[in-house]
């Protein structure tokens, strides 16, 4: 099996270093800083749009803001993982998914080098046969390109996408592929407005469930 994982509310908890790179941005005009619920409620669609919610948030002048998400991303890009942590089981999950003979993908609207060197630094990073950031190509989720991209690079089997987000959902439904949703993350909305094939709250669950779905689909096969 194919599986593509986002990066920022489902590996990893990477709030607090976003929060500290946009609350550097926001001292440079003087303005108060982000919570981190507030950063949270934030992340999802790439670090350019986390600065201008941010600034937006805060009454910031919109001739003022590609000048100072420039500096947000110089920022978050000196320190990507200063306090991010990785969900518990991660490891671990990773670690069994590839001893099955998962082929394994990351598919995050993180830019591309800030979203290698957090895996680098939660040493993650072998465990990806791809990583597509959201600057890697002209477009980011929830268009559906960076997403069939990133399976296309793992061959031809059945496709999996794990992510936490209404992003991510709607990313899966746009590229027709089914969605594993991770409930502890960064949604926003009630789990049941998320369309997804399966849900689990502990990286724990994930082998077994995925153990369960292709045991399932082989039986069903055989049926035919």
């Amino acid at each position: 099996m194919r599986i593509v994982f986002d990066l920022d509310g489902t590996l990893v908890d990477s709030a607090p270093d976003l929060m500290n790179a946009a609350n550097q941005m926001l001292a440079m005009v003087g303005k108060a800083p982000l919570s981190l619920s507030e950063t949270i409620s934030f992340v999802g669609n790439g670090l350019p749009k986390l600065g201008e919610r941010a600034l937006l948030a805060r009454g910031v002048a919109a001739t003022e803001h590609p000048a100072l998400i420039e500096a947000l991303r110089e920022a978050y890009e000196a320190h990507p993982a200063g306090e991010a942590q990785l969900y518990p089981g991660v490891m671990e999950c990773l670690q069994s998914l590839r001893a099955a003979g998962h082929r394994l993908g990351l598919c995050t609207n993180k830019p591309e080098i800030p979203a290698l060197a957090l895996i680098d630094a939660m040493g993650i990073a072998g465990f990806f046969d791809i990583v597509i950031g959201g600057d890697t190509l002209p477009v980011k989720k929830p268009d559906p390109e960076p997403l069939t991209s990133c399976f296309a690079a793992l061959g031809d089997t059945p496709m999996l996408y794990v992510g936490d987000s209404e992003v991510d959902a709607e990313t899966a439904v746009n590229a027709g592929v089914d969605f594993a949703l991770f409930t502890e993350g960064y949604r926003k909305s009630p789990i049941e407005a998320l369309p997804h094939r399966m849900r689990f709250d502990h990286f724990n669950q994930l082998a077994s469930m995925l153990s369960d779905l292709q045991s399932h689909a082989s039986s069903t096969a055989g049926a035919g």
